[in-house]
């Protein structure tokens, strides 16, 4: 089984427990979208920040620098991230799978947004091929590996979700 494949299998409830959080916000509502916005900003850059300890996720663009703009031409500032500590490379790529996933989710609810509110965040998709080229990644970075360091990306990949649902409080 791929590393992919086998971090969707593991996640799969976390991944819908978020999605569960997230979906109850109306999108289309100025007041639920910066609910939404903020709680992500609670999220997003304490687990880019965790990722770019590798090497290959200094090459994907980072996604805060727009979710800020967002929140500021909705007159917020930036909140405090949660905290978030990830101590392995193997932990690492479970929090880039995680992060860089989500951007498949963005595309889909960019759409809900009212047309009058910012969406650069959400609609921050990968250029065409990349999340092909980041799967390989996770795959080809999990080759050879022990059960270990499949548990810590695994358990990289949990964390990050948890830290998802833990903004939404």
């Amino acid at each position: 089984m791929s590393a992919v494949a086998e971090l969707r299998r593991t996640t799969a409830a976390s991944h819908d427990a978020v999605d569960a959080a997230f979906g109850a916000h109306d999108l289309s509502d100025a007041v639920a979208y910066r609910a939404f916005l903020i709680a992500h900003a609670r999220a997003l850059p304490a687990a880019e920040a965790a990722m770019a300890g590798l090497p290959f996720a200094r090459t994907l663009a980072p996604r805060t620098p727009l979710l800020a703009a967002d929140l500021a031409e909705l007159g917020e500032a930036m909140p405090a991230p949660l905290p978030f500590v990830i101590d392995s490379d193997a932990a690492r790529w479970g929090v880039l799978y995680v992060v860089e996933g989500s951007r498949l989710g963005g595309a889909m609810l960019a759409k809900q947004v009212s047309a009058d509110l910012p969406h650069a965040y959400l609609a921050a998709v990968h250029p065409g091929g990349q999340w092909r080229t980041i799967r390989a990644a996770i795959d080809n970075a999990a080759a050879g590996q022990d059960a270990d360091w499949h548990t810590q990306m695994i358990d990289g990949a949990l964390a990050t979700f948890a830290l998802y649902r833990d903004s939404t409080v």
